[in-house]
């Protein structure tokens, strides 16, 4: 295939056998691992957990990647469209609130084909970066009930020094739109999500500046009751971290990142008590479930 699924439009080669392009993955899936997921927000994850799917490779370079064996090092097992269906099948029967799809859009044409067109008994989650076209998930329309996507940046500089995408908001804006499009305002039952957007943003250890303009075009674009919000304060510093990503985010960032959101009336969601990332946040990509 020649690649453009995503906004870095590669125009990569990419075949079953031979891998391209800045995610650096072949055509066929490649995936690191499938689990019943404890540590999704509360309501993806139901009572045994989101059915997520590990998938290998990312079309962004994030210097502080918690899951960098696998969206950068290449670590995965390549299975095929069928087995990836079942592995579908398998996560349903195990009890999953969700099938949760992680970083999948570089095998789009593959999960449509496992996905097939019936509808499935548990929402299907896209969770991804936000690093997406419109056009590629126009083809979604139907098939994903929940776009989990990150907002990672507003400002071109942390996304440029950061994650290598120096146009990141100007891509990440109008693909929420078109999620949102899709799904319209977020429907929870008994505490589950079953459809909608919920908007991920990880706060930065000295980039609060950058988090409160998120906090601005959420507020400005979205009504209350369109969509979810979730601040995340889970940064962990990664071997090799230079400047401030060498350290934790403080409470005081956090909880002035909190005040802003809840001047912003962004009451939806979620915010989070820990100050840093706990091991069972990041799984052993071990290709278990494979």
């Amino acid at each position: 295939m020649t690649c453009n699924l995503c906004p870095r439009n590669c125009g990569a080669e990419r075949t079953p056998d031979r891998p391209g392009g800045v995610c650096g993955q072949p055509a066929v899936p490649v995936v690191a691992r499938a689990m019943l997921h404890q540590w999704e927000e509360p309501c993806l994850v139901g009572e045994r957990g989101a059915g997520a799917v590990f998938f290998s490779g990312c079309n962004l370079r994030c210097v502080y990647c918690q899951n960098k064996p696998i969206s950068q090092d290449g670590v995965g097992k390549p299975v095929s469209a069928a087995r990836l269906r079942e592995i579908f099948q398998e996560l349903v029967a195990q009890g999953a609130a969700c099938l949760d799809l992680v970083t999948p859009t570089h095998f789009l044409p593959a999960v449509l084909e496992a996905l097939g067109e019936e509808p499935w008994p548990v929402p299907v989650v896209w969770n991804c970066g936000g690093y997406e076209k419109p056009e590629a998930l126009r083809l979604l329309d139907g098939k994903v009930q929940i776009y989990l996507p990150d907002l990672k940046y507003a400002l071109p500089g942390p996304a440029a020094r950061f994650s290598g995408a120096e146009d990141y908001f100007d891509r990440a804006a109008p693909a929420i739109w078109e999620m949102f499009r899709q799904t319209g305002p977020y429907r929870l039952e008994d505490g589950q999500l079953q459809s909608g957007v919920l908007i991920r943003h990880l706060l930065l250890p000295g980039e609060l500046e950058n988090t409160r303009r998120v906090l601005d075009w959420v507020a400005r674009t979205f009504r209350p009751g369109d969509v979810l919000f979730s601040l995340m304060s889970q940064y962990t510093p990664q071997p090799g971290a230079a400047g401030n990503l060498r350290r934790h985010v403080t409470k005081a960032e956090y909880r002035a990142a909190m005040a802003y959101m809840e001047n912003c009336g962004i009451t939806n969601g979620y915010t989070q008590e820990r100050t840093s990332a706990k091991e069972e946040y990041t799984p052993d990509f071990d290709l278990s479930g494979l």
